[in-house]
């Protein structure tokens, strides 16, 4: 069968904004391979003249960007691994079990989604102050472990799961715990891998927060070490970029390792409930 004119035009239209989207990557990836001050030249080159690993072996010799990138995976990982632990437990709740003003605590913890992130930070950071948690790893990690958005999320795609296969379970003489981690579990596994990229995409990618929190420069993640870097090397595109990749690469296998998994979730969430 013949493409249509109207298929072969929104192809063409999709993979012109495929190319668009991908060449400040795939650009990035070039100069960081350029040799120092190749960039800087006008017109900038597209492809490297003479391919270097100068730029990464100063990232790690000198700089020391393997102490931020243990960091940034540390945190967003025990963000991740706290957050799937919370979230999916209260989003089952809210959504299988009967307690008393159920809707209504529900309801007050999705008005909260229109208060802004930064107009907490102020009382955020003084309640962590109280609590000697700032400038450590659990500063970062607490704020982050449990969020309306995934309670809502995890909610929503609970609700699909029949009412009569968790009665059955009861009858049988299975518990709560053992029901959410034999029935309810096996069924959120979409939504598990979507709401676990969601989360560790947000913390590894989170400049303000560690910024205001993090005082010890061993504790820093990659964005902020990443914007200090900037600083004391303006001119050097080339490190710059090297630096954009190492701090870009791992969030970018993870999606693409778990794409199909994180598509399914939320074609499945954006139906169910």
């Amino acid at each position: 069968m013949r493409p249509t004119l109207a298929a072969v035009l929104i192809n063409g239209a999709l993979a012109v904004l495929a190319a668009a989207s991908l060449f400040p990557l795939l650009w990035m990836l070039s100069v960081s391979l350029m040799a120092p001050g190749a960039a800087s030249t006008l017109p900038p080159p597209l492809l490297p003249l003479d391919l270097t690993l100068d730029n990464y072996r100063e990232l790690f010799l000198r700089v020391g960007i393997g102490r931020y990138l243990f960091n940034s995976a540390a945190i967003a990982s025990a963000t991740t691994v706290l957050a799937l632990a919370f979230n999916l437990s209260a989003g089952y709740a809210f959504a299988k079990l009967s307690f008393a003003g159920r809707e209504r605590v529900f309801q007050t913890l999705l008005a909260a989604l229109v208060v802004p992130a930064q107009v907490a930070m102020i009382p955020l950071f003084l309640m962590l102050k109280q609590l000697g948690l700032v400038n450590s790893y659990a500063g970062v990690v607490v704020p982050a472990m449990a969020s309306v958005f995934g309670i809502f999320l995890v909610r929503q795609y609970a609700r699909s799961i029949p009412d009569e296969l968790l009665e059955a379970a009861r009858i049988d003489g299975a518990g709560e715990l053992r029901i959410f981690f034999s029935i309810v579990l096996p069924l959120l596994r979409p939504i598990v891998v979507t709401l676990g990229v969601f989360t560790f995409l947000a913390s590894w990618n989170d400049f303000m927060w560690p910024l205001i929190v993090l005082s010890d420069e061993h504790l820093q993640t990659l964005p902020v070490a990443l914007a200090a870097l900037s600083l004391e090397h303006v001119p050097d595109n080339e490190l710059m970029m090297a630096g954009s990749v190492v701090t870009v690469l791992p969030v970018l296998v993870l999606f693409l390792v778990l794409q199909r998994h994180y598509l399914q979730g939320l074609l499945l969430g954006s139906v169910k409930g």
